[in-house]
């Protein structure tokens, strides 16, 4: 029997005690859940910590059911378009900080996805380049945007 995304995140949300409805988004690149609930706080949890860890749980359960089941993205309330945006605007404003004064300027530590939004969103900038570094005394890294160097003639 295939994985379904939608009722093992609703049945999940019960478990938890939480009143919930699941609206499923096909993609090609998987699943996004929406969950829509009057509690979103307490399921996005702080810096969406709590909101990472259901996606996380959601994505296991499914892959117990079936090692082919698509990728799963779990949303709240928007929290994840809107965090998306924060973080594409602060790699800007830091990609114009390094063409302005020619420095280099490290960004928060940030957890993979997050970084991964970052390189992507500096990625074509001809001024710029990012590279993940690790934060010591931290699981997390952070990123750094330099000024490109100019690749070498071959």
């Amino acid at each position: 029997m295939p994985a379904d995304p939608k009722a093992t995140l609703e049945r999940l949300l019960t478990l938890l005690g939480f009143e919930a409805t699941v609206v499923e988004h096909r993609m090609p690149e998987g699943v996004f859940l929406e969950v829509q609930t009057p509690d979103a706080g307490r399921l996005i949890g702080r810096q969406g910590q709590v909101l990472s860890d259901l996606q996380y749980l959601t994505n296991r359960l499914l892959y117990q059911q079936d090692p082919q089941a698509p990728k799963v993205t779990v949303d709240v309330g928007g929290y994840r378009a809107q965090a998306r945006e924060v973080l594409v605007r602060k790699a800007r404003e830091a990609a114009e900080k390094v063409r302005r004064w020619g420095d280099i300027v490290e960004m928060e530590p940030m957890n993979a996805f997050e970084r991964w939004v970052v390189h992507q969103a500096l990625k074509d900038d001809p001024a710029v380049e990012t590279q993940s570094v690790e934060v010591e005394g931290s699981e997390l890294k952070a990123i750094v945007v330099r000024p490109r160097r100019n690749p070498t003639p071959a």
